[in-house]
């Protein structure tokens, strides 16, 4: 109250201080208590203590807080948004770390779904701020530029023909949605690690999509606390159906919405005039933007994968200190970033494109398979002994899953 006080005493208004705290990058001043501990229940404190107002900068807009040089830059690479090569570490550079707010509010304007739902661009721009906020940046791969690299796949899968001609508006808020929130407050370790710990969450969730539960239940609880769909008559649909679309990125359940999937394919018996249809549709779209760091070009790829390997290793670590059973894969003594990779692209990406280019046989399509097929012969070349056991293992791309069951069994259990 008297940081309020202050704010009041000094001839601020309302208004004006909502903006700043809203478009502010996330900040804190010296000796201040980190915004994170802050409980939603005092969120106005928590805006108050990760304002830039508190630092003295001046009231602008996001992309002001920038350099014109960067700011430019950052305005033309949001012309080229639907391009599989755009560079969202780049982007995320460029945005001062700002990445899944400007992307996401990019997007959604672009789509017309700001106008369309009647959305309060406070309301958003809070949302979107506190999604950001809600991200931990110390995890090398499961943060904010991950979930603004899902968002961006997500809207070039949307694009693709199938897909723009047959979704609503409503679908594609959803996807939109879903993957900037899919992995809101991931803890950077896998749900095995939880269990295994006894964490609350595991025992909140009892065993089942503990990540997936949690990652829904956090964007709800944001949803409602901006209040941004309060206006809406569908807004528990909303909600719903978020969480149908963020808990489909299980990998546990990676076969069974395969299989399902391929007998749709097999069968010809898709219609996206269903909304089920469609539903099921933008599951398996959000699963593909959530796993597709193989399929981009070399060089965004390869930083993906020492970044998720990385975080492997850390949770390896925390299990060495603590004597707990090393996690598949978390052990950097017997993997190695190629080895890991192989084995994921074998098991768990292959079979999922391979079907979806059934589905979507498009230009994209061909160009991820063809990044993932020279990407995953760049990773062998550095790993030989990895490289020949996998081709051992591999048989017709879109059966792997079924084929190569403890190799596809391994990938379930860390891959989260």
């Amino acid at each position: 109250m008297l940081i309020l006080n202050g704010i009041l005493h000094h001839g601020i208004s309302m208004s004006s201080f909502s903006c700043v705290c809203l478009c502010s990058a996330r900040a804190e001043s010296a000796g201040s208590i980190p915004a994170r501990r802050i409980r939603r229940l005092f969120s106005f404190q928590r805006h108050l203590l990760s304002s830039r107002l508190l630092r003295g900068a001046p009231h602008l807009n996001p992309l002001h807080i920038l350099d014109e040089d960067y700011c430019g830059q950052a305005k033309c690479m949001l012309e080229k948004v639907g391009s599989w090569n755009f560079d969202i570490f780049l982007f995320d550079r460029l945005t001062n770390g700002n990445s899944l707010v400007f992307l996401t509010f990019n997007l959604l304007n672009q789509y017309g779904l700001i106008e369309l739902f009647q959305l309060d661009m406070v309301k958003l721009r809070r949302f979107l701020v506190l999604v950001q906020e809600d991200y931990h940046n110390q995890n090398p791969y499961h943060n904010a530029v991950h979930a603004a690299d899902v968002t961006q796949a997500m809207h070039c899968y949307l694009r693709e023909p199938k897909l723009a001609q047959s979704l609503t508006s409503f679908d594609i808020l959803l996807g939109l949605l879903a993957a900037a929130t899919h992995d809101l407050d991931h803890p950077g370790v896998n749900q095995p690690f939880l269990i295994k710990t006894n964490h609350y969450l595991a025992a909140l969730y009892r065993n089942t999509s503990v990540l997936e539960n949690h990652h829904w239940r956090s964007a709800v609880g944001l949803l409602r606390e901006t209040e941004l769909f309060s206006h809406l008559p569908v807004e528990d649909s909303i909600e719903r159906q978020l969480g149908s679309l963020i808990l489909a990125t299980d990998i546990s359940r990676q076969n069974e919405y395969l299989s399902r999937f391929r007998t749709h394919l097999d069968e010809n018996d898709l219609c996206l005039g269903h909304a089920s249809h469609r539903h099921f549709v933008l599951q398996m779209a959000l699963k593909c933007a959530d796993i597709c760091n193989p399929c981009r070009p070399w060089e965004l790829s390869k930083q993906w994968s020492e970044k998720v390997t990385e975080e492997f290793f850390h949770q390896g670590d925390i299990e060495k200190k603590h004597k707990l059973e090393i996690s598949p894969l978390c052990d950097s003594e017997a993997n190695t970033i190629a080895s890991v990779q192989i084995g994921f692209m074998t098991y768990v990406v292959e079979p999922l494109f391979a079907e979806w280019a059934r589905f979507s046989d498009t230009r994209l399509s061909q160009t991820m398979l063809g990044h993932l097929g020279l990407n995953k012969a760049s990773w062998s070349a550095l790993e030989p002994e990895a490289s020949g056991s996998s081709e051992e293992g591999e048989s017709e791309p879109g059966r792997a899953t079924e084929e190569c069951t403890d190799g596809d069994e391994l990938f379930k259990v860390q891959i989260t």
